[in-house]
């Protein structure tokens, strides 16, 4: 076989062959199925046949979980003091930086989840983190924030419970006036 049929070949797989490229009679009937590829490695759900629980792949362990990131089976991401490797202090893990902190995190290190104002980004006001609630508050701190979550929460289950009632089909709740409807109830 010559260079150029050799690359060819390596290019494109289908149409090259030694004597040239297939003719359609030739190849056979043509599956439905075939038309929709499936990388190779994958199973029908898109993951990696090894990893995919539904599958069964061999890399899921008995506690349904990735063997390597089972502390149970002893996986191998875990150290001897079980922890994460990568995160171990005293294995000299290597998300640890030479200040004994995690690199993403050290100021002095200047690690990604560090801002420009020197601070933690997410929870960096100047930056709009986000972990910075629109009332300019650590979103978990924020009691606005909070109760206003519960009251959408609490008009979801009325919408709900109303619609399996079949009561209010007709009507359409605005979650603006979430409050004043939960008011009226």
């Amino acid at each position: 076989m010559n260079l150029e049929k050799i690359i060819k070949k390596k290019l494109c797989p289908r149409n090259a062959s030694a004597s040239g490229p297939r003719n359609a009679s030739a190849s056979g009937p043509r599956n439905a199925s075939a038309s929709v590829k499936q990388a190779p490695g994958k199973c029908p759900h898109q993951r990696l046949k090894y990893f995919c629980k539904e599958c069964g792949g061999k890399g899921i362990c008995p506690h349904n979980r990735r063997k390597n990131q089972c502390k149970e089976c002893g996986g191998s991401s875990f150290c001897e003091h079980l922890r994460i490797k990568s995160k171990c202090k005293e294995c000299g893990g290597s998300s640890i930086c030479q200040h004994q902190r995690q690199k993403n995190q050290c100021k002095e290190c200047e690690g990604s989840s560090i801002c420009e104002h020197k601070r933690i980004r997410s929870t960096c006001k100047e930056c709009k983190g986000t972990s910075i609630c629109e009332h300019q508050r650590k979103r978990s701190q924020c009691k606005e924030c909070k109760n206003k979550c519960l009251i959408n929460q609490a008009v979801n289950d009325v919408i709900i419970s109303k619609k399996s009632e079949n009561i209010c089909d007709e009507y359409e709740f605005n979650y603006e006036y979430s409050s004043e409807y939960l008011h009226d109830i």
